[in-house]
């Protein structure tokens, strides 16, 4: 009997230890469980990582800032120039007009003033030239009938000039949109103390690998 009972007992123990085995096993899966992503999850991390990124196309952005000043920058995402670029191109514009207008004023009033002298006609044309000029010799408005027709040949060679870098501008900011300007970098930058000079500053590093 006392044999039979030892027997039962161990058979309970047994019992109870594989119980607790068993309860212990299947805690353990629901943890291993929870830490494994769900197939939502790497769904979601596989559409993120596929997800291309815009490419800048150099001949486009040309293109554009060729067309119109300015649409390259747009099309480059740098909207910060656009007042750089319209500001430079608007000046020379501006100033364009202005000598244009004063090379017209001038050339009348010499033409005017050239006709009295010489054929006596054009007097009744006098009193339309422009205020400013009207006490000017004929030599002076040779003067600066020349210089501003000489000025609307510079402000038309800058307009032209600056529309070019516009263009330069866009296409190499469209190249260098596909360099790496990470922290890797081989040539880089980096502030702090020199080991090699012993002092602190900006030190030009170059990791050969």
């Amino acid at each position: 009997m006392e044999c039979i009972s030892r027997i039962k007992i161990s058979r309970i123990f047994f019992l109870i230890f594989s119980s607790l085995l068993l309860f212990s096993s299947s805690s353990y899966a629901q943890d291993k469980k929870v830490n494994v992503p769900s197939d939502s999850a790497i769904v979601k991390k596989e559409k993120k990582d596929s997800i291309p990124k815009k490419v800048f196309i150099p001949r486009i952005a040309a293109i554009r800032s060729a067309i119109l000043p300015g649409l390259g920058q747009i099309y480059n995402k740098k909207y910060w120039k656009l007042p750089i670029v319209y500001g430079v191109l608007g000046t020379t514009a501006a100033i364009f007009f202005y000598n244009l207008k004063y090379y017209k004023l001038t050339r009348f009033a010499y033409t005017v003033k050239y006709n009295m002298r010489v054929y006596g006609t054009d007097s009744s044309l006098y009193s339309q030239i422009n205020a400013n000029l009207q006490p000017l010799s004929e030599q002076s408005l040779v003067y600066y009938r020349d210089q501003f027709r000489r000025n609307i040949d510079y402000s038309v060679l800058f307009f032209l000039i600056f529309w070019g870098v516009n263009v330069i501008d866009a296409t190499v900011d469209a190249h260098l949109k596909s360099f790496d300007v990470g922290p890797n970098l081989s040539l880089r930058f980096k502030a702090g103390h020199s080991e090699m000079a012993g002092t602190n500053g900006l030190s030009l590093v170059l990791d050969i690998h």
